[in-house]
């Protein structure tokens, strides 16, 4: 394989990818980092079956609250700073390198590449916050964002604008980076696909040792939680919608049968293959979501094009501000929501990282930077603006449940709740419950391919049984904490995805260090001109 420059390619160590590999019960997985992994994992789920719920849920909230009070400007400013050097290199001559070396073409097209980098890296958080999180923020749930008036237009301008500024260019730009720095040293420097390449630059030959083995293993573990965040808010939501179209009692046994439901649909996925599997749920996942979006948007016309200038506005006018981690009063709020969900894309960015980083080759750093942080958050700018501005309406209006409880009672059953408003409410809330799961196998079977690619050894080829093994352990610490979070469930989530991604915050930055170094060496220098002597 031919690099435009050697330097920290797979060329310039003596490492070969799988070299530490073991072959056992028909699994290739790397002998470290997978017993590891798998251990550590087994091990917090036997601790917290072990332990009463209350005690292991004031175990958990105990740590987030000296996580929060003294690493909070470590999320805050860990966005803003990769936000800011993902356009520095979009814009720069580095944007021009292509993923893979000048000639290599794209596996996918654009469309698909885009549902699946979409589907993977928001899906089942969308549909849960989308109408929740902009209707909390107006009426004052759980504070309001800069401490604004709930409940006045001052109050419905942020409420729309801070929702866009949580999924909007910080989420992904994080997701990007991250994104980025994987595939650019599987693809234009032959490195195995996993974390500690990404740190070949700085480190050496040291990322193939002990030191890459934390890396890794700590990859694995932050992932977990963090996908296990979204499954555990995946089941809730299925589990609340399922009760309100079909009348069932929403309990803590109907939403471990919705995950294991899931589990089962997701191993399914995973045997098809990416095309078979991924991609086709994908794409389906993107049909569905827009007919949704659509039906809504032509149901509220006017209040939809409100809601979208006043989102876009508040956004803008606010981006600074909620950017700022110190001089605010709205802290109770800031750490609620801002840092819960700097925090949840940080422990996700791994997962998506090394899924999207898989079906880009071919892509050029500007495009895929470009594509990867304004494409997604004009869409996720369109849902919440769209979902979030006809739930402040049916609240101003006082229609249907959220305007006669003035808010949510109950963040799970908003969605539904809003939709009850509509004639055919039942209908769309059936296509509301046939999205979330739709997006709860697509997650699960990218987060399984994923988890198994880093305890694999940056393998990309491997037996398709480790993938099960990562979506039933994914599955079971989702329903765990679940279980240990009773009706708190959503907080218990919350504060363990906190805690798990506040050191891998530092392992992001300083990949963004190491990424540009592995950029400049294909940077061409410019030529020296020589006076000819006579």
């Amino acid at each position: 394989m031919g690099f435009k420059s050697e330097k920290y390619s797979i060329e310039s160590t003596d490492y070969q990818v799988g070299q530490d590999n073991i072959s056992k019960w028909g699994m290739d997985v790397h002998n470290t980092v997978f017993i590891a992994s798998v251990g550590l994992s087994l091990l917090f789920i036997i601790t917290l079956l072990a332990l009463p719920p209350t005690d292991a849920k004031a175990a958990i909230d105990s740590l987030k609250g000296s996580v929060l009070a003294n690493f909070d400007f470590l999320f805050m400013w860990g966005a803003n700073i990769l936000l800011i050097v993902a356009i520095i290199i979009a814009f720069s001559p580095l944007g021009k390198i292509r993923l893979g070396g000048d000639d290599a073409k794209p596996d996918y097209s654009k469309a698909s590449w885009i549902s699946m980098l979409f589907a993977a890296g928001m899906g089942i958080g969308l549909i849960f916050w989308g109408v929740a999180e902009p209707t909390a923020f107006f009426t004052n749930w759980f504070g309001t964002p800069l401490n604004v008036e709930p409940f006045t237009e001052a109050g419905r301008e942020l409420a729309l604008g801070a929702t866009v500024f949580h999924w909007g260019l910080h989420a992904w730009a994080i997701y990007g980076m991250t994104a980025l720095c994987l595939a650019y040293f599987v693809y234009n420097k032959g490195l195995p696909l996993s974390m500690r390449s990404v740190f070949y630059p700085l480190l050496g030959d040291r990322v193939w040792g002990k030191t890459g083995d934390v890396i890794d293993i700590l990859t694995v573990l932050v992932t977990l939680f963090g996908l296990a965040t979204s499954l555990g808010l995946g089941g809730s939501q299925a589990a609340s919608g399922i009760s309100h179209v079909f009348g069932m009692e929403n309990n803590i046994y109907l939403q471990q049968a919705i995950i294991v439901l899931i589990m089962g649909l997701a191993i399914i996925s995973v045997l098809r293959g990416m095309d078979g599997g991924v991609k086709f749920l994908s794409n389906l996942n993107m049909v569905i979501a827009f007919v949704f979006l659509g039906l809504i948007a032509v149901l509220n016309f006017t209040t939809v094009l409100d809601s979208l200038v006043t989102a876009l506005t508040g956004y803008v006018k606010n981006i600074i501000p909620l950017s700022q981690s110190s001089g605010r009063e709205d802290t109770t709020w800031l750490h609620g929501w801002t840092v819960f969900y700097w925090a949840w894309w940080v422990a996700y960015a791994p997962f998506f990282g090394m899924f999207v980083a898989r079906i880009s080759k071919g892509r050029t750093v500007r495009e895929f930077l470009l594509c990867v942080m304004l494409i997604p958050t004009m869409v996720t700018t369109a849902w919440m603006s769209i979902f979030g501005g006809v739930a402040i309406q049916q609240v101003i209006d006082k229609v249907g449940l959220l305007g006669a409880q003035q808010g949510i009672s109950d963040v799970s059953l908003s969605l539904f709740h809003m939709l009850d408003a509509y004639p055919f409410g039942d209908i769309l809330s059936f296509i509301a419950v046939a999205l979330i799961i739709v997006f709860f196998v697509t997650t699960l079977d990218s987060g399984s391919i994923v988890i198994d690619g880093m305890t694999a050894g940056g393998k990309l080829e491997v037996p398709v049984k480790q993938k099960v093994v990562w979506a039933v352990i994914s599955g079971a610490i989702a329903m765990i904490m679940l279980w240990i979070g009773g009706t708190e469930s959503i907080q218990a989530l919350q504060s363990i995805t906190i805690i798990a991604a506040m050191p891998f915050t530092i392992i992001l930055l300083l990949g963004c260090v190491s990424l540009l170094k592995g950029l400049l060496t294909e940077v061409d220098k410019p030529k020296v001109a020589t006076k000819r002597v006579n």
